[in-house]
């Protein structure tokens, strides 16, 4: 499988929704597991307080990619395969956890 980061911009309007869909993503990465894994996700506020997301998942291909979008009910068009990666720190303990 292939590392990719995925970018939904402004999808949900609020931490509810955002929970709902984390939800639904757990539940249909069980059922994709051979295809793919989700691995983390940063929530982010938009410009227009809406809150959007930068994943980062392993999948098979770009269709794993797309189908899991479909299927939680998230655009997953906004997507690139990881290049490399440089980890300098761990991340900071999260402010809240979805």
């Amino acid at each position: 499988m292939d590392l990719y980061i995925i970018r939904r911009r402004g999808v949900w309007a609020s931490e509810a929704e955002l929970r709902e869909a984390t939800e639904a993503s757990l539940r249909v990465g069980e059922d994709m597991k051979d295809r793919l894994r989700w691995i983390r996700s940063y929530a982010v506020t938009e410009d227009d307080g809406r809150v959007g997301s930068l994943c980062i998942y392993e999948a098979e291909d770009a269709e794993a990619i797309r189908e899991h979008g479909r299927r939680i009910g998230a655009p997953s068009e906004d997507f690139q395969p990881v290049r490399g990666t440089a980890v300098k720190r761990a991340d900071p303990q999260p402010v809240t956890s979805v």
